[in-house]
């Protein structure tokens, strides 16, 4: 992409095809996972989750996994924007399997601009800007709310407590998959840590990587059984409002995720 997008440097950084294909295609057997995180508090919470109680709610979710029944091959024939969602939850585990396909730590480091390593997405300088949020509504173990996803630990951490989905599908103008699905993957950018680095330009990248992302979202929720749709149409300032994005965070991208009906 030119001479200025340099993913090497001091870091020596660079992208993990075989771990970016993982996260593409990692796939539940029935729920188990290789292990979970903790909490501030250590509890626990039905076996799979942990949780710090109040306003500042924190779960640690279920450890994503590293393989899969469903091959890159398979999960790209049968990948289809699916806007026809059923009344149904999914569960803890497959929401944490989508937020790391998305986002999701594949090779840890303490260097503090990686704020907790590489990631199963490329991007420009590893500046990693977009955050990913979990808006939820009818998710098993998880009580409904709006989300931050942090990589580092693997877990989310609660912005504000209740069922947005309504409001959120108002704010994008109507569309009625958002206010359907029992929970949505929301992107964000500051895109000031791209184009401190690129200028103008980082602008481009941000939104190059939100593509690598969403991608990534699309054929693990086809591995997993699931079905999403990427919408970009919404009013800006309501789904900044409704969502507690800080200043400096630009929304991009909702993703409602869950079962679907086949046309």
């Amino acid at each position: 992409m030119g001479a200025d997008m340099k993913i090497a440097g001091r870091l020596g950084i660079c992208v993990l095809l075989p771990a970016l294909a993982a996260a593409l295609l990692a796939c539940f057997d029935g729920g188990r996972s290789a292990g979970n995180g903790g909490s501030a508090d250590g509890g626990t919470l039905g076996g799979a989750l942990a949780e710090a109680g109040g306003a500042g709610r924190v779960y640690a979710l279920p450890a994503p996994r590293a393989d899969g029944a469903v091959s890159v091959e398979a999960a790209l024939a049968r990948r289809r924007s699916q806007r026809n969602f059923q009344d149904r939850a999914i569960s803890a585990e497959q929401l944490s399997q989508i937020l790391w396909a998305a986002y999701g730590i594949t090779l840890p480091s303490a260097h503090p601009q990686l704020r907790g390593g590489l990631r199963t997405a490329p991007s420009a300088g590893a500046l990693f800007p977009l955050e990913v949020y979990a808006i939820v509504g009818n998710v098993e173990g998880i009580a409904p709310g709006v989300y931050r996803f942090v990589a580092d630990g693997h877990k989310i951490a609660m912005v504000s407590d209740g069922d947005v989905r309504q409001d959120l599908m108002r704010a994008a103008l109507g569309q009625r998959m958002v206010g359907a699905a029992p929970a949505s993957i929301f992107f964000s950018a500051a895109l000031a840590r791209s184009t401190g680095r690129y200028g103008e330009r980082g602008i481009r990248y941000a939104h190059i990587e939100l593509g690598h992302s969403a991608q990534n979202v699309y054929l693990q929720a086809t591995a997993l059984g699931l079905g999403t749709v990427a919408i970009g149409a919404f009013d800006d300032g309501r789904v900044s409002r409704l969502l507690g994005l800080p200043p400096g965070e630009t929304p991009l991208y909702i993703m409602p995720i869950g079962h679907y009906r086949a046309d």
